[in-house]
């Protein structure tokens, strides 16, 4: 193994060890360690044609990613606080950069409302580890973060549209708006229809294999063909990525899609940030650094103005006016993915090593979020900013991202469970890789949707958290897949409480040794419903029935420990 390579994987682990630490996302460690390893510091490596082609495949897996979190089902649920709020934050931010851009450069109109506008997005991946790590996500300041950056990524959508009008050269103001507007409204349109008739089928097929090899196959060949079509038609392959994401993203098997594609997402994100830094030109930017620190401070302070002022005219509290401007005041990786693709698609938006700088402005920004945040914390403890106060948690009534109950399985046993908890207005999702079960629930009215149990990832998708889920239904058919579930159950929730169906006496007690609250052998309770019948029919009375069955059911059923066959149900 080369020397060069070990050392390489050491920086990296380091750097991300740190910087976890000084709680800042491992995204920058990436950044750093292509910096670091690149021509201008160690040399470790340079910037050669595989580390392009692992870059290009790092862009059209952000992309997807990205088109992934746009489902218009749960923007539409958001409306008023996405369209509100997000809206009126990009456009200030937006139209506070443009005059300062147009004054200060020799861009182009479009180039200066592009740059504005890709500006005004702040880091999903970075806000939403910081709101994480901050247990945020689930109060007032943490939700109106979180409808911001959902519009943020709406606003993805006309932005890879201006691509075209850029690759075209076609910059009169009123043709590229037409251009922009026709084709949004041509991918939304596309994603629904196509999303419906064709990708759903499609996937349907494929689950019922139930194989998660052919699962994600199938999820990587969707990826490459919309990039390979987008591509032929002349347009950036990262605009077909995203096309393919926003398409799964409309189809029941979403939440299984987020769980498969995300331990390669991360990596792919690793090759993207390792190259980009890979790339930087040192020299260029420790020529013009009054230009890359006058930008950084700039940006952070014209964001953060911007965004406080829009809070406060929505009535958004001071405090939480101010923590919401400091987590969104930095660039975001949608604006460093679209710089990447428009110099890889020669498309001149910008100056040449104009990106560079902007790049750098961008990177530093996302550096700087989580040390003014350690600043506010401090100056807080020491009572220069606001009176202590608990954050307001939201009553979530959606029953989708916190339901009451999970329930594991939608067979006969979770069907039943799902329509007794519908009868008492209980908020539960019920998850299932039955393809036929779950298309049938649904078009019968219940919340159930395809993945697999057995998944953390889907599992914390579907809204698994502590003391947030009162109970776990398993109600699987099969013990070894029940006795899984619990177990990523465990590992998520410690003390939820878990109610499990097993088929016989032997499968209840192996559940039961996990640790839940009940595991109850559907064929013994089944006899005793037949045997009371039977009793009741003989003349005995039912105060003898019942103590009876009372010590048939103590200490677990012991007493039919020998009596039982667990290999005839």
């Amino acid at each position: 193994m080369s020397p060069s390579l070990l050392f390489f994987f050491i920086i990296i682990f380091a750097l991300v060890y740190l910087l976890r630490i000084a709680k800042i996302g491992a995204l920058v460690a990436f950044l750093m360690a292509g910096v670091l390893s690149g021509p201008y510091v160690f040399n470790l490596f340079e910037l050669s044609d595989t580390w392009t082609f692992l870059g290009d495949l790092g862009i059209m897996f952000l992309w997807f990613n990205i088109g992934l979190e746009i489902n218009i089902r749960r923007l539409w649920r958001l409306r008023r606080t996405i369209f509100g709020f997000g809206a009126a934050q990009v456009m200030m931010v937006a139209i506070m950069l443009f005059p300062l851009l147009f004054g200060m450069t020799e861009w182009t109109i479009m180039g200066c409302i592009m740059v504005s506008l890709m500006l005004a997005m702040s880091s999903t991946t970075a806000d939403m580890q910081i709101l994480t790590d901050r247990n945020q996500l689930n109060t007032d300041m943490g939700r109106q973060t979180f409808s911001i950056l959902l519009f943020q990524d709406l606003l993805s959508i006309p932005l890879l549209a201006m691509l075209p009008a850029f690759a075209g050269k076609s910059f009169s103001l009123g043709a590229t708006a037409i251009d922009v507007l026709v084709i949004s409204v041509a991918l939304v349109l596309s994603v629904v229809l196509i999303g419906r008739f064709i990708m759903t089928p499609l996937f349907r097929h494929v689950a019922k294999l139930k194989s998660k090899e052919a699962f994600l196959l199938a999820i990587m060949l969707n990826i490459v063909i919309w990039a390979v079509l987008i591509d032929l038609m002349g347009l950036p392959a990262g605009l077909g990525a995203f096309l393919a994401g926003m398409l799964m993203s409309e189809t029941i098997y979403r939440h299984q899609i987020t769980a498969e594609i995300s331990p390669y997402a991360t990596l792919f994100l690793a090759f993207f940030f390792i190259s980009l830094g890979m790339g930087l030109k040192l020299p260029l930017l420790g020529e013009y650094w009054y230009i890359v620190l006058g930008g950084l401070v700039g940006l952070v302070v014209l964001k953060f103005l911007a965004i406080y002022m829009v809070a406060r005219v929505r009535n958004v509290n001071i405090p939480d006016a101010t923590m919401i401007a400091l987590i969104l005041a930095q660039g975001g990786e949608f604006a460093l993915l679209m710089l990447q693709t428009m110099k890889t698609s020669g498309i001149t938006a910008i100056p040449s090593g104009h990106e560079e700088i902007l790049t750098a402005i961008i990177i530093l920004s996302i550096m700087t979020t989580p040390l003014l945040l350690c600043l506010h914390d401090y100056l807080q403890r020491k009572g220069k900013l606001f009176p202590a106060r608990n954050a307001h948690t939201l009553d979530d009534t959606d029953t989708t991202i916190c339901p009451a109950v999970v329930v594991c399985g939608f067979g006969r046993v979770g069907q039943i469970i799902c329509q007794m908890l519908d009868s008492q207005s209980i908020p539960y999702v019920a998850i299932d890789l039955d393809v036929n079960s779950v298309m049938m629930g649904r078009e019968m009215g219940f919340n159930v949707v395809y993945g697999d149990t057995t998944n953390r990832d889907v599992l914390i998708e579907m809204g698994l958290r502590p003391r947030k889920v009162k109970a776990v239904v398993v109600a699987l058919d099969n013990a070894s897949t029940a006795r899984k579930t619990i177990i990523r159950v465990k590992e998520i929730a410690p003390r939820v409480k878990i109610f499990a169906r097993a088929r016989n006496l032997a499968d209840s007690q192996m559940l039961m040794r996990e640790g839940i609250e009940t595991a109850m052998p559907e064929t013994i309770e089944s006899s005793f419903f037949l045997g009371y019948s039977v009793l009741d029919h003989m003349g005995v009375s039912e105060h003898d029935i019942d103590n009876l069955l009372s010590t048939m059911r103590e200490n677990d059923y012991a007493c039919l420990a020998t009596t039982i066959s667990d290999k005839r149900d």
